[in-house]
Order: C-alpha cells, then sequence, then structure tokens
C-alpha cells in the first residue's frame, strides 16, 4: 500500500492513537500523520502510508477549524481540559467580537500555549508545565490567519463559534484565549474541529470506527498524486528506468529549484527538483 488516508479524528484520542489503531490493522510500522491534534479536537488528520510517509514534507499544509469558546473563564492550557478558573462578570456583545477579532488576522505573533509539544531548551512545553514549570520567556512564533469569522454568538450564554484558516503552526487556543483578554473577559476554548488540512477535507473523512480491517484502508486510499500540488511529468520508459537508478533527466523545462512529481501511468515514481545550475531534473525521492 502506498497512499494517505483522510481521517476524521474522534475526541479523546491522541494522534499517535490513531496511527497505533491503524498499524494494528495494516500490520505496516511505516505510518506517519501530519498536523498534530490535541486529545480534545476532532476532524481532518492525513494519514501516509507505507512510503507516503516519506512525502509528508511535501503536503500543503494550510489549515481550517471550527472552534467554539466560553468567555467569562481562562485555564492554564487555554481550553476547558485545563484548571478553570472564573475570570470576570462582564457580559461581551456581538459587536465587541467583531471589532476584536480583527486583531488576529493577517500575519500576527503569538505565545504557544503552556501546554503544547512546542520545544523549550530540549523539553517539550507540556512536560515542564506537569512539573509546575511554565516558562516567561517562552519565543513568540509568527503566522498567517487568512480568514477568521464569527460564525454563531450567544449572548446569554457568552458563547461564540469561529471559523479560522491559518499557516501551520497556528494554536488556536492561543488565538481564543488572547481573544478573551482583548475583550477583558478571558476565553476558554471548548470544542476545536479541523475542517481543512492542505487538501485534505471534513466532508471527504473517514471515521475512525469504519476502518476495521486491511480492505477498508484500500478501499479509502488516496492517490498522493490527488493531494500534492507540484506539477507532474509523465516520463517515458527511458526516463522510468533513469529515475529507477536515481540519475537525472535533462530538461530546459520549470523554475530553479522548483519540486516534480515523477510519474507514469497516473502513479507515483519520484520528486524531482529542478537544478538550479544544470538544465536537468535532479532526483530527491524515489518510490518505484
Amino acid at each position: 500500500m502506498f497512499g494517505f488516508l483522510n481521517i476524521n479524528k474522534p475526541q479523546g484520542m491522541t494522534s499517535h492513537d490513531v496511527v497505533s489503531v491503524l498499524r494494528k490493522i495494516t500490520h505496516i510500522k511505516q505510518i506517519g500523520h501530519t498536523g498534530t491534534l490535541d486529545p480534545l479536537a476532532t476532524g481532518v488528520l492525513p494519514i501516509a502510508i507505507s512510503k507516503a510517509s516519506r512525502l509528508i514534507e511535501y503536503l500543503n499544509e494550510d489549515k481550517a477549524y471550527i472552534a467554539k469558546l466560553q468567555f467569562g473563564f481562562i485555564s492554564d492550557t487555554y481550553d476547558s481540559e485545563g484548571n478553570i478558573e472564573k475570570y470576570s462578570d462582564k457580559k461581551v456583545t456581538k459587536e465587541e467580537i467583531l471589532q476584536n477579532i480583527e486583531k488576529f488576522k493577517g500575519n500576527i505573533e503569538q505565545i504557544p500555549p503552556a501546554h503544547s509539544a512546542v520545544h523549550y531548551n530540549g523539553k517539550r512545553l507540556y512536560e515542564l508545565a506537569r512539573k509546575g514549570i511554565i516558562p516567561d520567556d517562552i519565543p513568540k512564533r509568527k503566522v498567517i490567519i487568512s480568514k477568521l469569522e464569527l460564525l454563531e454568538f450567544d449572548d446569554e450564554k457568552q458563547t461564540a463559534t469561529l471559523e479560522i484558516a491559518c499557516s501551520k503552526g497556528t494554536y488556536i487556543r492561543s488565538i481564543v484565549n488572547d481573544l478573551g483578554f482583548e475583550l477583558d473577559t478571558g476565553a476558554i476554548m471548548t470544542d476545536l474541529t479541523r475542517i481543512k488540512s492542505g487538501l485534505f477535507n471534513i466532508d471527504t473523512a473517514v471515521n475512525l470506527k469504519d476502518i476495521k480491517e486491511i480492505a477498508d484502508v484500500q478501499k479509502n486510499l488516496i492517490n498522493p498524486l490527488d493531494v500534492l500540488t507540484y506539477k507532474q511529468r509523465e516520463l517515458t520508459l527511458k526516463e522510468y528506468d533513469d529515475v529507477s537508478h536515481g540519475r537525472s533527466i535533462n530538461t530546459s523545462d520549470y523554475e530553479n529549484n522548483e519540486f516534480i512529481l515523477l510519474t507514469l501511468n497516473e502513479k507515483l515514481c519520484a520528486i524531482a527538483q529542478k537544478d538550479n545550475k544544470e538544465q536537468k531534473l535532479s532526483v530527491r525521492k524515489v518510490f518505484i
């Protein structure tokens, strides 16, 4: 098997738990995932089967989420799974939310949650947090928020639902937490669903409980060519032989350093990159 699964991760499981389940079903050890989801979160979790694990770095990793939040509270994890405290009795209005979410659009800087997998001095932040250590100099990271919309707001319950499209590495919990402080009410994330990761969408995601045997994996396996966004070049038989032995292909096509998917009969054979000094495609990874 060689391809991807678009799994709709259930709540309560880690991303690694999903990989473990699929390893037991397929008896394939080489299985990986892209874009870790917290146990609280559900939704799109792309899974790479077998040699497709070597393609993860070439996937488009822009994300989109639906996040639910509760105003008036704060949490050490920025969500409902942490230690929750009442922060304010102030009631926020829909107009205030619409005005303040504008501050989080475009290129922004955010501080990752103390309970996250970000590395800090050789340790994961969540490992330090479990020992009661919360660094006060966690480095900010630059992220891009391309869409941030208010979908629902309940004035009485002081809850809201946001749709967020963003670059990889964005912490939705941090956006919720920071928005709460901007509004001077506090806010925690109560639910999160990833609806998009690159070309993987929630509408076509498969529930993990429906993957019970190898036949289910094979039935839902996605051709890598359907989720990779680079240009494709159909190989001649001579080029196929060259690529299978790691030899480059002479060509004046394509831009310098551009990645190209080399195919034969609609199957991915290799990934090559245009050499910026010579007129050739240098083979980077072979899947034949």
